[in-house]
């Protein structure tokens, strides 16, 4: 248990920190889904329509810290190729 007041503050403002990151990487897993659903169903254009989406939700996960800068140009890279191939199809 922490002892001083600046220790205190700190566990106070992590905790805070957590909800909001825990908040950034719900909202780009969820994007994310939506858009794989999309194309599991095979709705090339709703997927499209959802792409810039998920890059601003990556783009402000990395931008806050809350996943890394590969971990993010990994994950656009992947849901490009994934709409490009449904395309090809």
């Amino acid at each position: 248990m922490a002892i001083t007041s600046s220790a205190k503050k700190a566990i106070r403002s992590s905790e805070k920190k957590h909800v909001f990151n825990l908040r950034r990487k719900d909202a780009m897993r969820d994007i994310s889904k939506s858009l794989t659903k999309s194309l599991t169903a095979k709705d090339v254009a709703a997927a499209l329509k959802l792409l810039p989406a998920a890059y601003a939700a990556i783009d402000k996960a990395k931008k806050r810290g809350v996943i890394k800068a590969n971990t993010a140009a990994r994950k656009k890279s992947r849901l490009a190729l994934s709409i490009a191939k449904a395309k090809a199809k």
